[in-house]
């Protein structure tokens, strides 16, 4: 219970900041966020304390079933065991810490402020999915949240052609990635039947040696889709440099400079891959 309290906690603040801060104003919507924030950051460590105590068990938190159609069957749940603890833990704890620390960073601004912490919020939650994931499509809804909510913060200031430039950058770099990943996720299905973590991984030994037919050439069939799977993880931090370099021209008086790292796509988001490396 707790374990999906600190994984929805942000997305509640979203939404009271995003649908109410114009009537609330723009210090209860940061109050708002900020509170959900602790919460969620206080109940992740301790989620994942209590796992690695042995206090409870591994295993995923059901929350209801999403898709039936034919032999496509994909539920909601949030995978709960030691890594996506973890990074539950370390993902509402750091998100925290940038919702205080934001505050301040904001508070000469004249946009409304409201807005920039639902979007924050929401980007937290959209990383916990990632990070919860417990099938493909579920792990490609996080994708696609985060994506979102990077367009959105890097276009928080739309007044300013380079931060519009840089956001409509980063959308596109994150539309290749999204195509790599939905291949990979349909190949995945075609392979295995299933897009669900636990049945992919009890079913790689009987397909160790599968092979692909492409254009007169015979490819190993894990080996390909692995690659479409990290390649597409890879592409995470292709859109910091633009997110860094919008905020800098937005508030070039803060001192914010990008880091280098970025430049060889080794920064960026919480990634979720580790759940599917072993394909």
């Amino acid at each position: 219970m707790i374990y999906a309290v600190a994984v929805f906690a942000p997305l509640f603040g979203s939404q009271v900041s995003g649908l109410l801060g114009r009537s609330i104003g723009d210090r209860a919507a940061e109050a708002v966020s900020i509170l959900c924030m602790l919460v969620a950051a206080v109940l992740g460590p301790l989620a994942c304390f209590q796992l690695v105590s042995g206090d409870v068990d591994q295993g995923s938190v059901y929350l209801g079933t999403w898709i039936e159609a034919g032999r496509f069957h994909v539920t909601w749940q949030l995978r709960y065991d030691t890594l996506s603890a973890a990074m539950v833990a370390m993902v509402t704890f750091v998100s925290m810490l940038i919702h205080v620390y934001s505050i301040g960073y904001m508070a000469h601004d004249a946009y409304p402020h409201y807005r920039f912490f639902s979007y924050l919020s929401l980007f937290t939650f959209s990383m916990l999915m990632l990070v919860t994931a417990d099938n493909l499509l579920q792990l490609f809804f996080g994708w696609e949240g985060v994506g979102l909510c990077s367009y959105l913060l890097i276009s928080y200031w739309y007044d300013r052609p380079s931060a519009n430039a840089a956001a409509i950058k980063a959308f596109i770099v994150n539309r290749i990635g999204d195509l790599a990943f939905a291949v990979g996720v349909a190949l995945v299905f075609f392979k295995f039947g299933s897009i669900e973590f636990a049945n992919i991984f009890s079913a790689i030994p009987q397909h160790q040696t599968d092979t692909y037919s492409v254009l007169g050439g015979t490819f190993p069939a894990l080996s390909d889709r692995c690659a479409v799977v990290h390649r597409c993880d890879g592409q995470v931090g292709a859109d910091r440099p633009a997110c860094l370099a919008a905020r800098r021209n937005g508030r070039p008086h803060t001192g914010v400079r990008a880091d280098p790292r970025g430049d060889h796509g080794d920064g960026g988001r919480v990634s979720g891959s580790a759940h599917v490396a072993a394909l």
